[in-house]
Parts: C-alpha cells; sequence; structure tokens
C-alpha cells in the first residue's frame, strides 16, 4: 500500500511539516530505510539517526524540526506507528472453508466464513465463529466454544470445554484447557484430584507460543479481555487474570491467585498461590510473590517486597565489601588501641 505523507498525517490526526505530496511505500528503521519510506523517532539520538537516513519522511512525538526531512508530528510516535503498521503490513488472510485433511464431527458447527487447515481436528459439538482461522493441526476438544475473527496459529491445543472469545490470538504450539495439578497424599501415594472446570479465554487476548492455561478444578480459569499474554507462561488452575493485564515471558502463576485489571508481571516472575494483586499492581522481572500486593503497588525481588525497599537492600549489599573492609579496619585499630592500653584481648 501506498500513502502520501498528506493522507497518513491525516489518519493519525497529527500534524504535518513539509511536503505532503511524498508518497510513502513502507515503513522501516532509519538503520535500513530506503527512499520512499517511514521511519520515527522518539529521542533526539534517534531523531539525529533518522534525520541522516535515506527515509523520506519521519513520524516524530516532540518539537523536533528539520531541514531535510517531511516530519509528521503525533503525541505518541509508538502510538501512532502500531496504528499504522497494519495499513502497510496488512495481516495474511485465509480463505474460507475445510481443507481436506480436516477431521470434523458431524455435530460440529463451523460457520462458512471460518478457515480450518491442513490436519485439524475438530470434535464433538465444538462451535466456530465467523471469519475465524485455524491455520493448521490444531486440536479441538469437544465442547468448545470459539468466537468471530479468531485465529489460533499451527498445533495450538484446546481441551473440551475450552471458551474463547471474539478477536483472540494463540500463538503455535499453546495448551489451553489441560489439566491442573492437583494431588492429595493419601495412604502413601499422591492421589490425582480430578480437574473438572474449564478455560475461559474473553475478547481481544493475545496468547504467545508455548504457553500452558491449566482448566480449573471445579469452576473455570479466566483470562480477561484485552490481557495479553507472552511466550512460555503458566497459568494454574481456578487463576483469573483480569482485563487489559500484560504477562510476559516465563512467568508462572500458581492456583487460584486473583489478578485485577490492569497488572504488569514482567519476566521469570513467580506468583503463589491464593493471592491476591490489586489493580495495576507490578511486578518487576525475576520476583518471587508470596503476599497480596495492593493496588498499584511495585513490587520486586525474592520474595517480593515494595521496589523502593528492595532497591534500597541491593544498594546495601553492593556496599558489603567496602563496609567488610572498613570493619576490619577499626578491628585493627581497637587491637592496636588495646594493646597500647595494656588491655589483654577477651579473646
Amino acid at each position: 500500500m501506498a500513502l502520501t505523507t498528506a493522507q497518513i498525517a491525516e489518519r493519525l490526526r497529527g500534524e504535518l511539516v513539509g511536503d505532503g505530496s511524498i508518497v510513502i511505500n513502507g515503513i522501516s528503521p532509519a538503520e535500513s530505510a530506503r527512499p520512499g519510506d517511514l521511519t520515527f523517532a522518539e529521542k533526539e539520538s534517534y531523531f539525529t539517526a533518522a534525520e541522516e537516513s535515506q527515509a523520506a519522511a519521519i513520524l516524530v512525538s516532540g518539537p523536533f524540526t528539520s531541514s531535510k526531512k517531511t516530519l509528521i508530528r503525533v503525541p505518541n510516535a509508538r502510538v501512532s506507528m502500531a496504528r499504522l503498521l497494519p495499513l502497510f503490513f496488512p495481516p495474511e488472510t485465509h480463505p474460507a472453508g475445510i481443507h481436506p485433511s480436516a477431521v470434523i464431527d458431524s455435530s460440529a458447527q463451523i460457520d462458512a466464513t471460518a478457515h480450518v487447515g491442513p490436519n485439524c481436528v475438530v470434535g464433538p459439538r465444538v462451535r466456530i465463529g465467523a471469519r475465524s482461522v485455524l491455520m493448521a493441526g490444531n486440536h479441538i476438544g469437544r465442547d468448545c466454544r470459539i468466537g468471530d475473527d479468531t485465529c489460533l496459529f499451527p498445533n495450538v491445543l484446546l481441551y473440551p470445554r475450552s471458551e474463547i472469545g471474539h478477536r483472540v490470538i494463540i500463538h503455535g504450539s499453546t495448551v489451553i484447557g489441560s489439566d491442573g495439578y492437583g494431588y492429595v497424599f493419601d495412604e502413601g501415594i499422591h492421589r490425582k484430584v480430578l480437574q473438572l472446570g474449564n478455560v475461559i479465554i474473553h475478547d481481544d487476548v493475545e496468547i504467545g507460543a508455548n504457553a500452558a492455561i491449566d482448566r480449573g478444578a471445579l469452576g473455570a480459569t479466566v483470562i480477561g479481555q484485552g490481557t495479553k499474554i507472552d511466550n512460555l507462561v503458566h497459568v494454574a488452575h481456578n487463576v483469573v487474570i483480569g482485563r487489559h493485564c500484560l504477562i510476559m515471558g516465563q512467568v508462572g502463576f500458581a492456583g487460584s491467585t486473583h489478578l485485577a485489571d490492569y497488572c504488569v508481571i514482567a519476566s521469570q516472575s513467580g506468583i503463589a498461590g491464593h493471592l491476591k494483586l490489586g489493580r495495576q499492581a507490578t511486578v518487576g522481572a525475576k520476583s518471587g510473590v508470596m503476599r497480596d500486593i495492593p493496588d498499584g503497588q511495585t513490587v520486586l525481588g525474592i520474595p517480593a517486597m515494595p521496589d523502593r525497599q528492595t532497591k534500597r537492600q541491593w544498594v546495601a549489599v553492593q556496599q558489603l565489601p567496602e563496609m567488610t573492609r572498613r570493619l576490619r579496619e577499626l578491628e585493627h585499630q581497637v587491637q592496636e588501641l588495646r594493646a597500647a592500653a595494656g588491655i589483654k584481648s577477651s579473646g
């Protein structure tokens, strides 16, 4: 797709500074931009690189000026870029229909506009909504529900009775609805507790590759509307994640923990079970959360504590070698003073 700089400024409701007739054919970072490309800059260093690049125009936020390039000034260049990219790089389209190699139960209901790719298996009483896509090798268990405009990348597995909303994206090899980790110790063995619940994923959720979301033991594991989950995340049984949360890679949630809306959980953090994380709570990377977190609080460390407290501890730990050296010097001085005073050591 090609748009003029004036058309782009109009679509983004931005301010055009310079030639509005320049035709933009693509979007690139400054270091690889070619004539006809649009690039963007948020900081002075990025703007300098963009101005020296071959790009035809620069999307900027802030009071930048240029004698070399046409500018499109917007409140937030990164947000505007996210809105602009789909115009130049539209998502892959999939024709309606069912591939001959797919195995479809006779009781399944698949909208005529949906796409079911090669080697998919769709079980009894499954419902798949309009324009939804099963790319290839997907297994959809009995009584699952998939809404409209949802996309399952290859090898996604939905266990029975999973409910997926509208406009959901699930990346390759993710498993939805597997057994929760439920056992009781009984007469010398770990006896399995049947996991009888399901998983409910609300609208506009995106889940990365190789994630695992367990079904509830009784009741549902729930992922709230607009939440984005990264690769390699594990969500245990009966966890409830609120709306518009951000869950980053390699995070693990133990069972029955509840997250309110707009929580942020950074990479490689572990969240213990039966906790409550308040609205807009933030967990820093590599943290171990063992207590509830109130609304708006940021925690960090193992065990996770308010971030300022943890940072003070980290600074203190960094000072330990110097403090140890000074302590040894003081001990040596004390010994010399005692010797000079004729005081015998008690040690």
